[in-house]
């Protein structure tokens, strides 16, 4: 039967939202507007939203749910995150400024000025930020689906519709305004369920002790391998995640709705300063508290034992064990506008990288105003958010986590390397960076493709041909290799703006 508390706290952020839609349409006009917010978003609306963007599905529903199946290996789904930010405010987020205008198109170009280098700009960004945005969308249907008790392709629909509204509206102020208010909702939310697990148990080492009698692994829970990953897994996991951080379209792009580079620089430092608190906060308390208050609990079983909803809903599970009904619908709204916010985000990064990176370049002799490009940006986040609906009940029942750490794989194979070398690496050439950055992008798929999770999982085959979940340490350095050794081989080309 749904839930009356979570549905009336799903239409309030549902309408706050659209309002917020409309408030920015009326504020929004032209490029600058759509794609990088006019760049009137101080340091701390932007900290706020980087905050929104990264506090995603995967870490409120995602790693809760890894920690409810396997235990505090969920951790190698947190820090290097952290890691990852801490590398941005050093290497990526002043030059990012300084080079780029809207994406990161005009980054790459900003020294090496050429159109094939700016496509595949966009096409990286599209293919990494369409993979990131359907592992939202799974997390988005579990949760309405369960709550609302329609089914999963009903609820990513209504999902999908809702972000292509934000954004063919509202644009980068939109989606700005939607993660710096969900960011400081999620805030206290999070404290306030933290508090009452605290104050249910009596104390952090009574839940502790609640989660290792209860869950089947015991005091194991709390100790490394519960994964039962290998080392080459687990180390290219780490460096996927936080090298893919730097890479990461819709988080990179960010740094344009601030003023300038020293902007853009405060508000990672602060950014990572709020994320830092609540990745501890799941981590310590959140976390173990689901396996604590749920695991095993008849109420939040399905007929075959498993946790109603899949693993992914352990933390809202968790609401309802702790405060009922009402915390129940509250939590649920929360983590509904956790997606909300990031699933706008990635659908600007990926209607801007399609308008101005991809379109604009091919259709640069025949269109020169931006009339034209923003049709296509609003035809851009139409599709990109039909297109993730479709993967999304494909891949349904993959953890939210595990289909995000594939995207940031990616983002660390194809971006990472290329953004990198054009900031601090003069030989870089324009045939080094496009040929480096597709064979990082390539190689990532196709070892992804062929790994566990969607070799065996998904396409149903008996073994995987790739064993390992993860290839970063494979397909990172191999970019990084490409990039180098043919720059070495062409010469060089003349440096200009874009």
């Amino acid at each position: 039967m749904p839930n009356l508390v979570a549905m009336t706290c799903f239409g309030a952020v549902v309408l706050v939202t659209l309002a917020i839609t409309r408030w920015a349409a009326r504020r929004t006009s032209g490029r600058e507007g759509f794609y990088a917010a006019n760049g009137s978003i101080s340091a701390m609306q932007n900290a706020l939203a980087i905050a929104g963007d990264f506090v995603s599905a995967a870490t409120l529903l995602g790693t809760t749910a890894i920690y409810f199946a396997a235990g505090v290996d969920n951790i190698m789904y947190l820090l290097p995150f952290l890691l990852g930010l801490c590398l941005m405010l050093v290497w990526i987020a002043g030059p990012l400024r300084q080079m780029g205008r809207f994406t990161l198109g005009d980054v790459v170009t900003a020294r090496l000025n050429s159109p094939v280098l700016r496509i595949y700009s966009g096409f990286s960004t599209i293919t990494i930020s369409l993979i990131y945005l359907v592992g939202q969308l799974v997390g988005a249907g579990g949760l309405i689906s369960i709550l609302f008790g329609i089914p999963f392709l009903a609820a990513v629909i209504i999902v999908g519709a809702l972000m292509a509204i934000y954004v063919t509206l509202g644009g980068m102020i939109a989606a700005t305004w939607v993660q710096v208010i969900k960011a400081a909702v999620l805030l206290v939310a999070i404290g306030v369920l933290a508090i009452l697990c605290l104050v249910k148990a009596g104390g952090i080492s009574e839940i502790y002790s609640r989660a290792a009698a209860v869950h089947i692994m015991g005091p194991r829970l709390f100790a490394l391998g519960g994964l039962k990953m290998s080392a080459f897994s687990a180390v290219s996991l780490v460096a996927g995640l936080a090298f893919g951080t730097m890479g990461l379209p819709h988080l990179l792009i960010r740094a344009f709705t601030v003023r300038d580079a020293s902007e853009s620089k405060k508000s990672v430092a602060i950014g990572t300063a709020i994320i830092a608190i609540v990745l501890g906060v799941v981590f310590f308390v959140i976390a173990p508290a689901t396996v604590a208050f749920v695991y095993g609990v008849p109420e939040f079983q399905d007929q075959a034992g498993g946790l109603l909803g899949g693993t992914n809903m352990a933390v809202v599970h968790l609401a309802s064990a702790i405060g009922g009904q009402s915390l129940f619908g509250i939590i649920a709204a929360v983590a509904f506008a956790t997606i909300l916010a990031v699933v706008a985000g990635l659908t600007v990064s990926i209607a801007s990288a399609a308008a101005h990176d991809i379109f604009a370049t091919l259709t640069k002799q025949r269109f020169s105003d931006e009339g034209h490009e923003l049709w296509v940006f609003r035809i851009a986040a139409t599709s990109a958010s039909l297109v993730a609906v479709i993967l999304a009940v494909l891949l349904q029942h993959e953890n939210v986590a595990v289909l995000i750490a594939g995207a940031l794989v990616i983002a660390a194979s194809a971006n990472f390397p290329v953004l990198f070398l054009v900031i601090y690496w003069r030989g870089l050439t324009v045939a080094g960076a496009v040929t480096g950055g597709l064979t990082g992008l390539f190689s990532a798929l196709t070892l992804l493709i062929l790994s566990p999770s969607v070799w065996v999982k998904v396409l149903g085959f008996s073994a995987p041909i790739f064993p390992s979940e993860y290839p970063t340490l494979i397909t990172m350095p191999l970019a990084f290799m490409t990039c180098w050794l043919v720059s070495k081989f062409t010469q060089a080309t003349p440096t200009g703006k874009a």
